[in-house]
């Protein structure tokens, strides 16, 4: 299995646009999205419960965070709201090599192939904290 930044730096360009990188999901990880704000919260918790980490992509623009889980560890989680991209899917991130504030950028890219443990991403995500905060967004959005 390769990491995600090695990954990262034999991925093609995405549009021929520098920095940015267009990495294969569902070979050697996959991806759990969030809404930032959940994500943020939940990274805290996982930071917090000394949980295994592994690259964590803050999509600015799009106001979401990505999680890199093993292959196949998230595909039951309609209790959650999550999205579970894997086999077909792509992702447009920023190289080792970029980092601004307007793209985000890795907010966790370990050099090893650590993967977040997706038992405890589940559970940081269920954690009261963040569920109140999910449950207040959609509130606040009429939901």
């Amino acid at each position: 299995m390769s990491s995600v930044r090695d990954a990262l730096r034999s991925a093609p360009m995405a549009n021929d646009v520098p920095g940015l990188r267009l990495l294969k999901v569902g070979d050697d990880w996959d991806l759990v999205r969030t809404p930032a704000e959940t994500g943020l919260l939940a990274l805290a918790q996982l930071r917090g419960t000394g949980a295994s980490i592994g690259p964590v992509l803050y999509d600015g623009p799009n106001e979401r965070l990505y999680y890199a889980i093993a292959t196949g560890t998230a595909e039951r989680w309609h209790d959650l709201p999550v999205r579970h991209l894997s086999t077909n899917s792509w992702l447009v991130a920023p190289g080792v090599e970029r980092l601004d504030d307007w793209f985000g950028g890795w907010c966790e890219l370990p050099d090893d192939d650590t993967l977040t443990d997706a038992v405890a991403l589940h559970t940081a995500l269920q954690h009261p904290y963040v569920a109140g905060a999910q449950e207040k967004a959609r509130s606040d959005a009429g939901l």
